[in-house]
């Protein structure tokens, strides 16, 4: 489970730079259409909540060892 969270946190990132990449691509033409500035908001929310729970997971785990005697 933890190993999929990290390959998704990943691609994630991938697909973050690439939306960031097109907004400025869009953003420099002439004309730019402002709702296209809102397209990372996505991959960056999604980021947030895997990055967020790659932090917390060895915290978890050491809580979990604790409460569990052996």
């Amino acid at each position: 489970m933890d190993t999929r969270i990290r390959q998704l946190h990943r691609w994630l990132s991938v697909a973050f730079t690439v939306t960031v990449v097109i907004t400025f691509v869009a953003l420099a033409q002439k004309d730019p259409i402002a709702w296209v500035s809102y397209v990372p908001l996505l991959p960056l929310a999604l980021l947030l909540i895997s990055g967020l729970y790659l932090f917390a997971l060895p915290y978890l785990r050491r809580r979990r060892a604790v409460a569990r005697p052996r």
